[in-house]
C-alpha cells in the first residue's frame, strides 16, 4: 500500500510541477503577444491553467511578467484557486 501511494504522489507532484510551468510560460507568451499587438491567449484559457494545477506558475507568471495584474478577475480567481488546490491537497494526503 505505502508504495502504491508513494507512487501517485510522484505522478502527482510530476503533473503539478508540468502544469506550473507551462502555466508560468503561457502567461509569458501572452505577455509577448500583447506587447507585439498579436493574436492573443484567451483570459479563460490563462484561468483554466490555474484550475488544472498550474496556479502557482500563473500567479507568479502573472507578477514576473506583469500581465494582467490589473484585472479583478486574475487578482481574485487565480489566489482562489491556488488556495483551493492547497486545501485539496492538505485533505487528501494527510489521510
Amino acid at each position: 500500500m505505502k508504495s502504491f501511494l508513494t507512487d501517485h504522489m510522484t505522478a502527482v507532484l510530476v503533473y503539478l510541477a508540468a502544469v506550473n510551468i507551462i502555466a508560468f510560460a503561457v502567461y509569458g507568451i501572452d505577455k509577448s503577444r500583447a506587447r507585439r499587438k498579436r493574436w492573443r491567449i484567451p483570459e479563460i484559457t490563462l484561468i483554466m491553467f490555474a484550475a488544472i494545477g498550474g496556479s502557482i506558475g500563473a500567479l507568479v507568471g502573472m507578477f514576473f511578467w506583469h500581465h494582467k495584474t490589473k484585472k479583478l478577475k486574475f487578482l481574485f480567481c487565480v489566489p482562489c484557486l491556488l488556495l483551493l488546490w492547497i486545501t485539496a491537497g492538505f485533505c487528501i494526503f494527510a489521510l
